[in-house]
């Protein structure tokens, strides 16, 4: 498959989501950004924030959409389509309440499994499903009725912030592979790295 060209983080915009659950995947790639020296500046025809520079030799681009998190595909597709990409070279970045904090894993293709973002870029590349994804544990809210102020509303407690950063440390070797297209290699090396079996 091909490598990794694009890293997208979902999340809502303004200060008052950024602590939330819902925004992990988003302050995971500010983090890349600030690690790398990538400075990601506002381009309205994206609408997204989107930098470019060097990861590990890799020519890369971070990739923020500035939308509510159910309409990221708008932006994500507009990349796609702009730089003539396949959904294969992204790798995006989300929230999974399926797995507790402290997990994390790569998956490639599947369906949105409820996530609204995930269901908005699949609409946004085509309904093409065949894109990676960095799947990061925060937890249930244990009742449905309660998940949308749980991802939303209310930030993220001090101890589960430092399991989530703890998993994202995770060898650099995975994006390494990742870049080079061989994601059965960054899958083993992301899940055994973080003690994690693969799905």
């Amino acid at each position: 498959m091909p490598g990794i060209r694009i890293i997208a983080g979902l999340g809502n915009p303004g200060e008052k989501y950024r602590r939330t659950r819902h925004n992990i995947g988003a302050v995971f790639v500010e983090d890349l950004a600030a690690r790398f020296g990538i400075t990601l500046a506002e381009d309205s025809k994206f609408k997204a924030r989107i930098g470019r520079g060097e990861v590990f030799g890799h020519d890369v681009r971070l990739v923020l959409p500035t939308t509510y998190m159910n309409e990221s595909g708008q932006s994500l597709g507009a990349v796609q389509r702009f730089f003539k990409l396949e959904p294969a070279e992204f790798l995006v970045c989300y929230d999974e309440v399926a797995f507790p904090p402290g997990v994390v894993k790569l998956k490639f293709d599947g369906g949105h499994n409820g996530h609204n973002g995930i269901k908005s870029v699949i609409a946004g590349f085509g309904n093409r499903r065949d894109f990676v994804r960095l799947r990061i544990g925060v937890g249930h809210a244990g009742d449905k009725s309660k998940m949308i102020s749980f991802l939303t509303s209310v930030d993220m407690p001090r101890a589960e912030v430092d399991q989530v950063e703890d998993a994202l440390r995770f060898d650099d070797r995975v994006f390494e592979e990742l870049f080079s297209g061989d994601l059965q290699k960054a899958m083993t090396c992301l899940h055994s790295s973080t003690e994690q079996q693969s799905e």
